[in-house]
């Protein structure tokens, strides 16, 4: 009896998924970074340093970004992780 409880319960784990995975992609990722002020810092992915794997969050300005020679609007749809307001 518990087999088959077992059974039902993966089955519908397995019908779920696609219906789950398809909704999630739908999100569009937005155009370009929220809109902040001078003190607001943008958290996005940065590459591993030389011998990790682990990806890494850095939070910093516009300014700050900017002075590492990143465009926040241009690489926030793909990169960025969230706004901190300070």
């Amino acid at each position: 009896m518990a087999h088959k409880e077992l059974i039902l319960a993966l089955s519908m784990i397995v019908t779920a998924s696609p219906v789950l995975a398809s909704q999630m992609e739908s999100e569009p990722a937005p155009a370009t970074a929220p809109a902040g002020g001078p003190d607001t810092r943008y958290c996005m992915r940065v590459e591993p340093q030389t011998g990790s794997r682990i990806e890494s969050i850095e939070c910093w300005t516009r300014e700050e970004w900017a002075a590492g020679g990143v465009d926040v609007d241009h690489d926030w749809p793909k990169e960025g992780v969230r706004v901190l307001n300070g």
